[in-house]
């Protein structure tokens, strides 16, 4: 039986992830962390919870030894627009606070699952079928802490024997958690704005293509390729994963199939567009495939379906 340690909780994706690590490993097994611990509440807290700034290496240590930990999720960050405000404590975050966790792995014997993300790509990448090996020159603080994050990864794998693992996530969209300040929020946001007011004011212009995918399959790739075999791994960070790939209109379309009164208008926001253009309109995600069987579970009909019901439910409309 895994014992797991959760950093980063109370965040879009720690927020679903544990509740379906302990649905498949125990409620006892995993145990949530979170800097803003007031934030794990309802069935989060219904397992062990404690407080963690993943830049306090000697109370992750202690964490780890108290619950005999052996996978650590390490899922805390600023996301991209955030990063870009304040790059300073985007880097202490996520790369020095990665550092230390790698660390902490090392002395105890731990696995590690490391989030990377499109945004450790830039505009020098290839943007279409974005092979699995190639060019990373992100130019955004949240780029530049993703892909040291998968070097400092592929170190510690190769130079201590860490098991050290991870995806480069797409655009997550998620019906539980809102949007927290991230370039692919809007595909969170228009469809709670679609039944909530029936408007949106799209803050990426028309024919910006990004990778996306629904929360269910990010939750299931970032508990497979923890569970994969190793013997068939011949990557192990910074695996592209791969569901859908849309623009603003496309999605709009979507929604209005279900809700034909929506409407959409566009106001580009300067910052979100320059960092959305450095994306990949969609990556390769082959050896991820052929590696360890990934294989997305949702496309855009499917989740469009899944996501106005869900709100629709939770908003009584």
């Amino acid at each position: 039986m895994k014992n797991v340690l959760v950093i980063g909780c109370a965040g879009q994706i720690g927020s679903e992830l544990v509740l379906e690590l302990r649905r498949r490993y125990g409620v006892n097994n995993v145990i949530g962390t979170d800097i803003a611990p007031e934030k794990i509440k309802g069935i989060l807290a219904e397992g062990p919870t404690e407080a963690l700034d993943v830049r306090d290496r000697a109370t992750l240590t202690e964490l780890v030894k108290k619950y005999k930990i052996d996978t650590i999720y390490n899922l805390a960050a600023l996301l991209s627009a955030v990063a870009e405000a304040k790059p300073q404590l985007a880097w202490e975050i996520g790369l020095m606070g990665h550092y230390g966790v790698l660390e902490t792995a090392r002395e105890q014997k731990c696995a590690v699952f490391f989030p990377s993300s499109i945004g450790s790509f830039g505009l020098t990448t290839p943007h279409k079928n974005t092979p699995q090996d190639t060019i990373q020159r992100p130019n955004t603080m949240y780029g530049v802490t993703k892909v040291s994050a998968e070097l400092l990864g592929d170190y510690y794998n190769k130079k201590f024997g860490v098991d050290s693992r991870g995806v480069r996530f797409p655009g997550i969209i998620s019906n539980v958690t809102l949007p927290g300040g991230g370039t692919t929020d809007y595909a969170v946001e228009i469809y709670y704005k679609a039944v909530e007011t029936g408007k949106f004011v799209c803050p990426l212009k028309a024919g910006t293509f990004l990778d996306m995918m629904y929360m269910p399959d990010a939750i299931k790739a970032a508990i497979e390729i923890m569970e994969a075999d190793p013997a068939k791994l011949k990557h192990h960070n910074g695996f592209n994963i791969s569901s859908m790939s849309f623009d603003p209109e496309i999605i709009k379309n979507a929604i209005q199939k279900r809700i034909p009164e929506f409407e959409m208008v566009y106001d580009v926001e300067p910052i979100k567009q320059a960092i959305a253009d450095s994306w990949p309109d969609r990556m390769d995600d082959s050896c991820a495939r052929e590696e360890w069987g990934w294989k997305p579970s949702w496309d855009l009909d499917s989740m469009t379906d899944d996501m106005i019901n869900t709100i629709r439910k939770r908003m009584n409309k």
